[in-house]
């Protein structure tokens, strides 16, 4: 008997989000008129389109309901109780409707409607008008035109300002060290789940870049992956740069602004810097991704938010909790999985591979004939720490380019420490294998991977020279 009250329950309780999530999927109609007869018939109507119905009978009620709901469209009559003929009382509720919403459709109705009525609600921001009696065919299309135009409107308004934030294309991803290998395996394994990730490591180590790649590959690839830099968002700022805001809401509200939750709708949203945030906005974001609902600022309307949370940071968040600067249960839902991003002084085996990619595209970029590398250039570039990483290497290469006359880069045109104290230092925080390895490399580079004289200056026959190639896993390298 308990196991079937239970199945009962189960049951009953699937079916409620069932029908939830069909609801939710809906569009939407308010409809408003203080004659119930009107409510009933047009509801009758309308649910057979398979539209979700609200109704109210005063303007008053209209003004609630729409500020605790976004909705498709609006079917509004403009007379009620006070007024009968005029068409004043709607004609004040559509100005205040716009004070609120700027784009919902609104499709007035009357009995006693005018050329000069008419030409009245459009000024005030009716988008159609319908006479009573209505036909339902005529009525149907009005409605789905409207929510058509809408859509469109909106589309056009968020695809508008997520452009306004693209603005650099991303670049592909070189992983030929076995490190990084592993980074990407882990990457692609955890991108098709739907899981908060957080990107640790040194600053200029790739993390954006990485978060974007995590993205490609997941589910939500087809929609929008925002990036936000944290730590260059002022607190006054903050809700309306993350949420969004409506016109008015405060002095320099000029026009709605769409928020990065919003923009990022069913795509992903990265937040960069993340331990750059105050504990007052750490709060706002943590209400947001254990809600899964936000609010624009100056607005009353819930709306989801259907986002992929990637974080990044190069702080050390668990010794900023402990130092009470950074929220424990915030740092629970955004590190469901952390990565971390090694170093580039820890995959040596990328760092010629990407300052070859660097000078393809800065040549590229400045109409330059490509240039190459030095044999002494590129053993100073492996032997260097490289503190800024990826970043600090794209730099040096971007300024090599202007500094060297001639077609091939040499050491002093990148300006690196290669004194004899720096180089010492750099073998002694090394294995052996690690210097072979990397020595198998700078020969490789020099004689453009031809086995014969490779070997023959390493001083090794052609089957000792294999078997390193296959133990340092060089087989497959550029």
């Amino acid at each position: 008997m308990t196991a079937f009250l239970l199945l009962t329950m189960s049951l009953a309780t699937s079916s409620k989000v069932i029908e939830n999530i069909m609801n939710h999927s809906k569009p939407s109609i308010l409809i408003a008129d203080d004659d119930e007869n009107v409510l009933s018939a047009l509801t009758l109507a309308l649910k057979c389109e398979n539209y979700q119905i609200n109704k109210a009978t005063t303007p008053h009620q209209v003004i609630t309901l729409l500020s605790r709901k976004q909705f498709s469209c609006l079917l509004l009559d403009l007379n009620y109780t006070q007024d009968t003929t005029s068409g004043s009382e709607g004609m004040q509720l559509i100005e205040a409707i716009r004070n609120i919403d700027s784009h919902v459709p609104i499709i007035a109705m009357t009995g006693y409607s005018s050329v000069d009525i008419a030409v009245e609600m459009m000024k005030l921001g009716a988008n159609d008008f319908i006479e009573k009696p209505w036909r339902n065919a005529q009525l149907s299309n009005k409605i789905k035109q409207q929510i058509e135009r809408v859509n469109i409107v909106r589309r056009n308004e968020k695809l508008s300002q997520t452009n306004a934030l693209l603005t650099n294309k991303q670049q592909g991803v070189i992983a030929h060290s076995a490190e990084m290998r592993q980074v990407l395996t882990q990457i692609e394994r955890i991108a098709v789940s739907d899981m908060n990730v957080l990107f640790t490591g040194e600053n200029g180590t790739g993390k954006s870049m990485l978060a974007h790649y995590l993205h490609q590959h997941s589910t939500r690839n087809n929609n929008s992956f925002i990036a936000v830099n944290m730590g260059a968002i002022t607190e006054s700022l903050f809700e309306s740069e993350m949420f969004g805001h409506v016109k008015g809401a405060f002095t320099d509200a000029k026009e709605d602004r769409i928020g990065r939750f919003e923009l990022a709708s069913q795509g992903t949203l990265f937040l960069d810097e993340i331990a750059n945030i105050n504990l007052n906005q750490q709060a706002k974001l943590l209400h947001i991704l254990e809600e899964c609902k936000f609010e624009r600022v100056g607005s009353h309307i819930t709306l989801e938010a259907d986002v992929r949370v990637i974080s990044a940071t190069n702080a050390n968040l668990e010794q900023l909790v402990i130092e009470k600067l950074f929220r424990q249960d915030l740092l629970y839902r955004l590190n469901t999985v952390e990565i971390r991003i090694p170093s580039l002084k820890e995959r040596v085996d990328d760092i010629i591979p990407l300052a070859t990619y660097f000078i393809e595209q800065f040549c590229q970029k400045y109409r330059m004939p490509t240039k190459t590398l030095s044999t002494e250039a590129a053993q100073a570039m492996m032997y260097y720490q490289w503190p800024g990483n990826i970043r600090e290497l794209s730099h040096t290469i971007e300024r090599a380019l202007f500094l060297s006359p001639e077609q091939v880069i040499q050491l002093t045109d990148l300006n690196l420490p290669t004194n004899k104290a720096t180089i010492s230092q750099s073998l002694q925080e090394k294995t052996l294998e690690d210097i072979e390895k990397q020595i198998i490399i700078e020969r490789l580079q020099r004689f453009g991977h031809d086995p014969h004289n490779t070997a023959k200056s390493l001083g090794l026959s052609r089957s000792s020279y294999y078997r390193r190639l296959e133990k340092y896993q060089l087989t497959n390298v550029q």
